[in-house]
């Protein structure tokens, strides 16, 4: 693919027109790639009935997608410091619209999956170099806000999600939730070839070569395959489940032992000694697991025990979101002017509080139980993800700022896979089976046990936050105290 500017533009486009495109196409792209998650969410009942197949089988529509961008994000990342940031998310998004229009056309349930794959492909692109691109395209001290806007228009997105896919199912059939995303991936490549400065010229094909792990990546997406097919076995976990959790362990113990001797390795293991760093990534990983939590959840509950036909589930699914991004431009600049970290704390804080109300309320006022515990929790997710960003991508120099970007995003989307299938085991576990055929108290005791695992979960983080805070200051401190005595 040639990368020629179709105008002239500035080398970082602050304040201009280009730049305000540019930004409007990356936020875009974010809003496309949550779109690919949260509007087959809300199909996964109707596919359950129309492909005639069980609840942990309609999982792999979303778990495909997921498993894909986990598998590729760091590693497309690295491509985009190499080859060029812009040219590497113009191929992303051409790769995402073609996957789209496969989806809406696939005649089987495996092609569909096949589909969703290829499709997760394309959406890794838009994950890695959207937030590596904001440094290029607005000044340092409006980084929290342009972290917020892109946190708005993926909150957007999960809140279109589900209520475009509830109309678009009850209107045209479940291919509409797929086709739809053809023209916003097109729309955003328009925005970002017109409004992002040209890539510089790529790395030369030798050198790039020797810049990609692929053992990493081969090993990666072999441990994330068994730990997803492992969660969602027909029966649970039986004896080839644990079999292939016990694959899953021994490809981590692998992957890791790969990575240290790798000459670009896909996750740099002493990168993970810096105590924040580390401690963001974790807490990315919980927030995306509750937050998938609510995805995987809801539909089932609001259809099962609440009666709530199609339209009325996505509507219902949309009110957190909407409220997330409404405060998320807000919320970033409050990160530009309030310490980051603390933010990120606070968030999470918030995320504890909504699961905990998501654990309780539902059972003693219905539908307006549930409102109250997701409107608490998503705003909380909006405020952790914007902090949690700024502060990463403020410190990172110019050149590892895509795979740094990656990671973030490696650790987002495994908590995606875990939601998705560790969550959804313990949903389907604590509902007594088959979700999908569970009665209406069965799926109440299931979102109770789930939300409440939830819970946990953020409180966790939050004291990995804490710690990872604590650690930080405590190496800064060091390292004043060497540099006063030299």
């Amino acid at each position: 693919m040639t990368d020629m500017p179709s105008s002239p533009s500035p080398t970082r486009a602050d304040g201009t027109r280009a730049g305000r495109t540019g930004l409007i196409g990356l936020a875009l792209s974010m809003l496309t790639a949550s779109l690919g998650v949260s509007i087959a969410n809300v199909a996964l009942p109707t596919l359950a009935h129309a492909l005639d197949v069980p609840f942990q089988a309609v999982q792999w529509v979303v778990l495909a997608y997921l498993l894909a961008v986990t598998v590729a994000i760091v590693g497309v990342g690295r491509l985009g410091d190499a080859l060029g940031r812009r040219r590497v998310l113009s191929a992303g998004l051409g790769l995402f619209a073609l996957a789209s229009a496969f989806c809406g056309l696939a005649p089987s349930f495996e092609l569909l999956v096949a589909a969703r794959a290829l499709q997760g492909l394309g959406a890794a692109a838009l994950m890695a170099l959207t937030l590596a691109l904001v440094r290029e395209t607005v000044p340092a001290e409006r980084t929290g806000a342009a972290m917020g806007l892109l946190g708005t228009t993926s909150a957007i997105g999960t809140a279109l999600g589900p209520s475009m896919g509830g109309l678009l199912i009850a209107a045209a059939g479940w291919r509409a939730v797929f086709v739809v995303l053809v023209p916003a991936a097109l729309a955003a490549l328009l925005l970002i070839r017109r409004g992002l400065p040209a890539s510089p010229a790529p790395t030369p094909v030798t050198t790039l070569r020797q810049g990609l792990d692929l053992p990493g990546t081969l090993v990666l997406a072999l441990t994330l395959a068994a730990y997803a097919l492992a969660m969602t076995r027909p029966r649970g976990l039986d004896a080839i489940g644990f079999g292939l959790l016990g694959l899953a362990g021994l490809g981590i113990t692998i992957f890791l032992a790969v990575e240290r001797r790798a000459r670009a390795p896909l996750i740099r293991p002493a990168a993970l000694h810096d105590p924040l760093l580390a401690s963001g990534l974790i807490c990315n990983l919980l927030i995306a697991t509750v937050i998938m939590t609510t995805l995987v959840v809801a539909p089932f509950y609001l259809s099962h025990t609440l009666g709530l036909d199609t339209a009325l589930v996505g509507l219902v699914m949309s009110a957190g979101p909407v409220l997330s991004a409404l405060t998320g431009v807000p919320l970033g600049r409050l990160v530009d002017r309030v310490d980051a970290g603390l933010m990120a704390v606070v968030g999470l804080g918030a995320m504890a509080t909504g699961a905990t109300l998501l654990a309780l309320l539902p059972a003693w006022f219905g539908l307006p139980g549930y409102l109250a515990g997701i409107v608490v929790l998503t705003p909380g997710y909006q405020l952790f993800q914007a902090a949690n960003n700024t502060q990463i991508m403020s410190a990172v120099p110019a050149d590892r700022r895509g795979v740094t970007s990656g990671m973030l995003g490696l650790a987002r989307n495994l908590g995606l896979v875990t939601g998705a299938a560790v969550m959804g085991a313990v949903f389907a576990a604590a509902a007594g089976g088959d979700v999908a055929t569970a009665g209406a108290d069965a799926v109440a005791r299931g979102l109770r046990v789930t939300f409440a695992t939830a819970a946990g979960l953020m409180l966790a983080g939050i004291v990995i936050a804490l710690v990872g805070r604590m650690m930080a200051g405590r190496s800064a401190a060091a390292l004043r105290s060497r540099q006063d005595r030299s």
